[in-house]
């Protein structure tokens, strides 16, 4: 006997953005705030490191036209062509980002067919890959925004500048801090503030346009193509500080599910395309008149009055933007640790109705000791800029590979047409990688040692779980047989309800055995839970439970949630209604917890076997994740050798 539940469905299907409650107009307004407030301030740092003396890039007005021509082009190529026209379209069911783009492309690459053993395992690796560079931006964009804007008070007056780290520590800290409270209450001031910003950025960039029309000809792609040609073997120095202008482009994919593909599309072109294009058109008009304001031409766009007002709305903008980048990496742990990459963690749900707004104290509390660190350890935002751009360009190189599975395998476009359009992209994406890689030793080795680092912790996770469920697998009888036999027996049965949790379905649960053995005694219900977690985003309410008899007194309960659902395990068992009716009085919990034992031999290196077992050891408890209640919890222990 079973439900009628049809089984989530994997197939790679690219669907429309989910429909949103709220109007198109307020979900503009909320993706300027979100999505665009990372690209939003890179006026604030790149075309000054243009021009610094690490890229060689003369100061006169042939290479300010074609250095200007360069970033405006790099905006209309990289952000507008490839995101806004074409990665916008790769959603996994309404949802977007690197990791929906990876369950996207491993399925679409099953669809293929003939795929070579490994290669949809090496697809996942190369997008959790992706992911992990993610958490290295995570902590260089708070720091060298904030700092960024903060250093705008050396403007106002040179006497601040010894107050300029304090101050930026001081805001930073305030900003993990208020992290527990949820972004809610900062949510509704993001839009208004950022439309603002933007509107600032356009004004003062179209003041000194008119004052310098001359700088509209970098409009035009060959004054760009000019400039980078001319370069010859220094053009990577230059590209990796222009690369600058479109770090946070891919926050565009990332939050597509939260605001839909044309409210972002709507927000970029009619609002930040056109402030920031005026802005960098408006510095390079400020140097080809007032070379000296190179020392920060951002700042110096505005009258010396607005300075001050100036370095607090930069500063209101540079928090925005790295509150967005903070809430992504929360998004991006819970994402990684329900498609099995990391271990369990405390998840706090800081919203009742967006359940997209969610805290994680460990990631938000290793974050602040990162960016701190960063801080005082690079303690500029021009040290910084060589830090920035590494993991970012590496991140939308990985992101054009994951879509050629895509458009080639699920839009089964021809292959030569694939080839030759993310080829190219491929190719762009590649010359970004290589112009921030020479400034690996000057601080590039930061974010990229970050990713490495945790794409280890991830690849042992998920290769330290396959193999201990294969050592339980081995030693636990066959399910089915066991509990028929079971159920003929005259054991002493308990009024009340059982469910055991187990991530093998098909064998004997250890808690269910361990049970029977020390204390003799059998329950009236006995449900042999299993969670499943898919790569898609979310699994429709109405197909999350599917609920099996099996023999008397014993039912198999497969729940299916999303890599974006929050899991609650006594709010799926209730739908197990009327076929199997669970009083949440009556029932208990059996849960068995596996000590991992590392010993020598096939599995995996004896010292990742031991990370394992610390990770595991450590993991957030399986009650609160699945919000089980407190008093009706059991734990049996059971030492696993791997």
């Amino acid at each position: 006997m079973s439900t009628q539940v049809t089984p989530p469905d994997s197939s790679p299907q690219s669907t429309p953005a989910p429909a949103h409650s709220a109007s198109w107009k307020a979900l503009t307004l909320g993706a300027i705030g979100v999505v665009y407030g990372d690209i939003g301030t890179s006026p604030l740092y790149t075309v000054k490191e243009v021009f610094s003396p690490a890229t060689g890039v003369p100061l006169d007005h042939i290479h300010l036209i074609g250095a200007i021509s360069a970033i405006f082009w790099a905006l209309m190529l990289v952000v507008t062509l490839k995101y806004v026209i074409l990665i916008l379209r790769a959603d996994n069911r309404g949802e977007g980002g690197i990791m929906a783009l990876t369950a996207l492309a491993a399925k679409a690459s099953d669809m293929g067919g003939g795929s070579r053993p490994g290669w949809r395992r090496l697809i996942l690796l190369t997008g959790v890959f992706g992911a992990t560079l993610f958490y290295g931006d995570a902590i260089i964009t708070p720091a060298i925004s904030v700092l960024s804007a903060v250093e705008g008070l050396e403007v106002a007056t040179p006497a601040l500048k010894s107050y300029v780290i304090p101050i930026t520590v001081t805001v930073l800290i305030g900003l993990f801090l208020m992290q527990r409270w949820g972004t809610g209450l900062v949510g509704k001031l993001f839009g208004p503030v950022i439309v603002l910003w933007f509107v600032v950025l356009g004004g003062v960039g179209l003041m000194q346009i008119l004052r310098e029309p001359a700088i509209l000809a970098a409009l035009n792609p060959m004054q760009a193509l000019s400039f980078l040609h001319e370069r010859g073997p220094d053009v990577l120095a230059a590209l990796g500080a222009i690369v600058l202008a479109v770090t946070g482009a891919e926050a565009l994919y990332a939050d597509m599910g939260h605001f839909g593909r044309l409210p972002i599309r709507l927000a970029w072109s009619a609002l930040v395309m056109p402030g920031l294009a005026l802005n960098y058109l408006g510095q390079g008009a400020l140097l080809m008149h007032d070379p000296a304001a190179l020392e920060n031409p951002f700042f110096r766009l505005f009258p010396e009055s607005w300075v001050l007002p100036a370095v607090l709305l930069a500063t209101a903008a540079t928090v925005i933007a790295s509150q967005a980048v903070i809430s992504g990496a929360y998004s991006m742990t819970r994402q990684a640790i329900q498609l099995g990459f990391l271990p369990r963690m405390e998840v706090q749900q800081t919203s009742a109705h967006a359940m997209g707004q969610i805290y994680i104290p460990l990631v938000n509390w290793v974050l602040l000791a990162a960016v701190l660190v960063a801080v005082a350890a690079f303690g500029s935002s021009s040290a910084l800029a060589a830090a920035y751009g590494i993991a970012v360009t590496l991140t939308m190189l990985i992101t054009t590979v994951l879509t050629f599975f895509v458009v080639r395998h699920a839009w089964h476009y021809p292959l030569i047409v694939v080839l030759l359009a993310t080829g190219s992209l491929v190719a762009m994406d590649a010359l970004m990688v290589a112009s921030c890689s020479i400034k690996f030793m000057q601080g590039g080795w930061f974010p990229l040692g970050v990713g490495l680092g945790l794409f280890l912790l991830m690849a042992t996770w998920a290769r330290g779980r396959a193999l201990l469920l294969e050592a339980i697998q081995r030693n636990d009888p066959p399910l089915e047989p066991f509990v028929t036999a079971l159920a003929e027996e005259t054991l002493q049965r308990t009024p009340r309800t059982a469910v055991y949790a187990v991530a093998n379905p098909n064998t004997v649960p250890q808690a269910l055995l361990h049970n029977l053995k020390h204390n003799h005694v059998l329950h009236e219900h006995n449900i042999i839970l299993t969670v499943r977690f898919h790569e898609r985003p979310s699994v429709a309410p109405e197909e999350q439970v599917i609920l099996q008899a099996l023999a008397p007194g014993f039912w198999r309960v497969t729940v299916h949630y999303g890599f974006k659902d929050s899991p609650n395990i006594p709010e799926a068992l209730s739908r197990c209604a009327p076929d199997l009716l669970i009083e949440a009085s009556a029932t208990s919990y059996f849960l068995s917890r596996e000590i991992v034992v590392p010993t020598p031999g096939s599995g995996m290196a004896l010292w990742r076997e031991a990370l394992f077992a610390t990770m595991a050891r450590n993991a957030g408890s399986v009650a609160d994740y699945f919000r089980l209640p407190d008093n009706a919890v059991i734990e049996l222990g059971t030492r696993v050798q791997i």
